[in-house]
């Protein structure tokens, strides 16, 4: 089998896992420009409405990809299983499966988000201002998501082999594509977010493109042909046995957080601006989170695979260490300097209040979301994948929408709709602290695969 760019496997561990996180975090970086261009764009060029109509869809579209993106964890961590293994007919295997398993949902998300695009926007409440906008905007992404869901299946291959590297090369090339394509269809040609969304789907369709023929050429046991793609019954069982539990995680917290923005719509499209010029924003604190995140997932799956146990907890504790550093000097930037960059998504004062408000809410608060997601990528990459499922659901989404449910029926205040996402942050750290220190884990890990 080919030597991994990045060995997770030997060495030393901090080191390898710098070497293979940065690449991730430089990735998540221009992904996030790549999602924040729609925005910054359509805000200074069109107007409040339809910068509301474009970052309002976020949580939507995480509702439907999130399930299929979850299970994609799942399809990484049986790959850099077998990849640490060293069994090359199983990473033939995986690989062939997960290409096909991309098509299937590819086709299955553009029917069900061009089709029922209007009645999902219409049960969030859309103000009628913001839908027309809102509608044009998600059918023309859900038509090219197919694009989306087989880059996302080329990244998961890399990953979990160990390189990091090339999905950030074309993450940057994408992202240059966009910008351009952004600028010329909106701002000079006046397309409005039709405009935005037709450069969206063109540079991911671009990434899609090569990534694959990448993998079409590599020297490995990952490369990718048409006689390869296939649907393994065995190893497609236990990719869903992983990655199930983190798809229906991903899409009810995704519809947790569609209730949010459903609470957020009712205060109208300048809170909605605001608030979604937050999000975009606050994607760029969750890089060091997602990257780390990813990582150690990646790590852990390979040094299991290798039977390198001792590997395990240590590269564990120092991902968790770093992330939780990184989120807590990020929240502290993001709260004092939350006015002006809020400010550059537009200039309406009760859209960058809004904005701001919820920043000076959430972001003292990120080292317990860097807590919460850096256990659970331990869970993920030792194959416990219904753990971080039942505390995430339990406290991103059950106790998230009876929270909110129940301050809106009393209190017409959008602060304590925004006060909702520390308050489940806290639990569910708590609950993955105690899991992490009390379960044993990696014992039971051992005692499975041996070593």
């Amino acid at each position: 089998m080919s030597k991994q760019p990045v060995s997770l496997l030997q060495g030393d561990i901090k080191s390898g896992l710098l070497r293979f996180a940065l690449p991730l975090f430089l990735g998540q970086v221009f992904q996030q420009l790549y999602n924040m261009v729609d925005a910054l764009v359509v805000g200074n060029f069109v107007g409040e409405n339809a910068l509301a109509a474009v970052t309002s869809t976020g949580s939507l579209i995480f509702l439907l990809v999130g399930f299929v993106g979850g299970i994609y964890g799942g399809v990484g961590v049986v790959i850099a299983r077998s990849f640490g293994a060293g069994d090359e007919h199983q990473v033939k295997r995986a690989v062939g499966t997960a290409v096909a398993g991309s098509l299937i949902a590819g086709a299955l998300l553009t029917f069900v988000g061009v089709c029922f695009t209007p009645a999902l926007l219409r049960l969030m409440d859309t103000p009628p201002e913001v839908l027309g906008d809102a509608v044009d905007y998600l059918r023309i992404y859900f038509w090219g998501i197919l694009f989306v869901v087989l880059y996302n299946s080329a990244v998961g291959i890399f990953q979990a082999v160990g390189d990091s590297k090339r999905p950030l090369y074309y993450l940057i090339l994408s992202s240059v594509t966009n910008v351009v394509l952004d600028l010329l269809l909106v701002g000079v040609l006046k397309m409005g977010v039709s405009g935005a969304a037709l450069a969206t789907v063109a540079a991911q369709a671009l990434s899609a493109a090569m990534a694959f023929f990448r993998l079409s050429r590599v020297d490995g046991a990952y490369r990718v042909t048409l006689r390869g793609i296939c649907l393994d019954k065995n190893i497609l069982k236990e990719m869903l046995r992983i990655g199930v539990p983190s798809g229906v995680q991903n899409s009810v917290i995704a519809f947790a957080n569609v209730i949010v923005q459903s609470s957020v719509n009712v205060f109208g499209a300048a809170a909605m601006a605001g608030n979604g010029a937050f999000v975009k924003l606050e994607g760029f604190a969750f890089i060091p989170i997602n990257a780390f995140a990813a990582a150690t997932t990646t790590f852990v799956s390979q040094n299991i695979g290798a039977r390198q146990f001792d590997r395990v907890k240590q590269g564990a504790r120092f991902s968790l260490l770093f992330s939780c550093g990184c989120a807590a000097v990020i929240g502290v930037v993001f709260f004092l300097f939350a006015q002006p960059l809020i400010s550059l998504f537009g200039k309406s004062p009760d859209a960058v209040a809004s904005g701001v408000l919820r920043a000076h809410i959430c972001t003292p608060f990120y080292l317990l979301l860097a807590c919460s997601h850096g256990v659970a990528s331990v869970c993920r990459g030792a194959g416990y994948s219904k753990v971080p499922m039942y505390i995430m659901l339990s406290t991103w989404c059950v106790l998230r929408v009876s929270y909110i449910t129940a301050v809106t029926h009393w209190f017409h205040n959008i602060s304590l709709v925004y006060a909702a996402y520390p308050m489940t942050w806290a639990m569910s750290t708590a609950l993955f602290l105690w899991y992490y220190k009390k379960s044993h884990w990696l014992e039971r890990a051992q005692a499975k695969y041996g070593g």
